[in-house]
Formats: C-alpha cells, sequence, structure tokens
C-alpha cells in the first residue's frame, strides 16, 4: 500500500479535504513537505473500515527532518484524499511511530 501511496503522490494524484487545507495553513506545513514525507515515509496505522472509507495514517519526514503524520485515504481511490495533517507530539508518540498509552 505505501509504494502506491508514494508513487500518486509523487505523480500528483492526490487531493486535500477542505480540513487538510486549514491544518496546512495553521501548521505551515507546505505542499513540497508532504510530498518529501511521503517520498520516505510509512504506514503506522490502517483504517479498513473507516466509515468514511478506507484511510490509513501515514508517517513520513521532510528533507528538513520534520516528523509529519498524514491521514489519507487508501490508494484505491483515483485521487488519494489527505483528510488531514500534522507535526506529532513526541509526549504522545513513541518515535512518532506507535501511540503512548
Amino acid at each position: 500500500m505505501i509504494r502506491e501511496l508514494r508513487n500518486k503522490i509523487a505523480d500528483g494524484l492526490f487531493e486535500f479535504s477542505e480540513h487538510a487545507v486549514d491544518q496546512s495553513i495553521i501548521r505551515h506545513v507546505s505542499v513540497q513537505e508532504i510530498r518529501e514525507a511521503f517520498a520516505n515515509s510509512q504506514v503506522i496505522e490502517d483504517y479498513p473500515d473507516d466509515k468514511y472509507g478506507p484511510s490509513c495514517l501515514v508517517l513520513g519526514f521532510t528533507v528538513e527532518g520534520r516528523p509529519l503524520h498524514i491521514l489519507c485515504s487508501h490508494p484505491s481511490r483515483p485521487l488519494v484524499k489527505i483528510v488531514t495533517l500534522y507535526e506529532p507530539e513526541p509526549d504522545q508518540w513513541i518515535d512518532f511511530r506507535t501511540r503512548r498509552p
């Protein structure tokens, strides 16, 4: 799945929810940073039964080393939908990959 997501993002086959647009502005996350994060990313949580359609949480790092969590649709859609994105809080995540208890 991650390879398909990376390919679609690299090919520009993605779109943003209104919420993701708002969050990218508030959090100062550029489209280039999103592309960079997907280029070296991994799926850390999968939500195949999400009520709005299968989705997953991706962790990636920008060229500058900024960690980003990006919630997006599965790559089975013609366009990957980016639902939300944020820089994970270290007190809530272990190595940005596992939720703290």
